[in-house]
């Protein structure tokens, strides 16, 4: 039961990293610093000061940077891979009682297609937005996006197995939205 709330940990951690690459790992760093999260070995130094500080800088630039127009379409080139990265690494950290080759296969799977899944709608929605908008609606994606990205990290620290019920809930909607969008284009065409 233990490795099954890990599980769900990780994952939530790894989808906060589709939204915004750096909150979720201060969010683990905090946790464990804390006392809330036990980390796997070799990730103990998640929890140090240096760690602490660069994970905290991190988040104000990336959260910062999104808000301006032409360095939000920069990042967007990088956010995917780094995502995922983060995605993996976040979720390995909190698997604690895996072997590692386990650990890591669920990491690369589970955490890194959680960050992928998230970060790629969250591409395609911001890049719709900006079509839409002209770039104005921009600051208020970027705003839900960390709000959300913080919110999906706290709700798998606090409860993983809701977070990952929430999780699989949208992710069903986008699945029938998406399906739904492409059946009326191709009435359409």
């Amino acid at each position: 039961m233990e490795t099954a709330l890990a599980i769900c940990l990780g994952v939530g951690l790894a989808a906060a990293c589709g939204f915004r690459v750096f909150i979720p790992l201060l969010a683990v760093s905090i946790a464990a610093r804390f006392g809330y999260v036990t980390l796997a070995a070799g990730f103990q130094w998640m929890t140090g000061t240096p760690a602490l500080v660069a994970f905290a800088t991190a988040t104000v630039l990336e959260v910062l940077a999104y808000y301006v127009p032409w360095l939000d379409h920069l990042l967007d080139t990088i956010a995917t891979p780094a995502a995922v990265l983060a995605g993996m690494i976040v979720s390995a950290s909190v698997l604690v009682d895996v072997p590692p080759f386990a650990r890591w296969t669920v990491a690369i799977i589970a955490g890194g297609g959680a960050a992928a899944g998230v970060q790629g709608t969250t591409v395609l929605f911001r890049l719709k937005s900006a079509a839409l908008t002209g770039g104005l609606g921009n600051p208020v994606i970027a705003t839900i996006e960390w709000i959300g990205s913080a919110a999906t990290a706290a709700l798998a620290i606090v409860v993983p197995v809701a977070c990952v019920t929430l999780l699989a809930v949208a992710l069903a909607a986008v699945v029938l939205v998406s399906r739904r969008l492409l059946a009326g284009r191709r009435r359409a065409g």
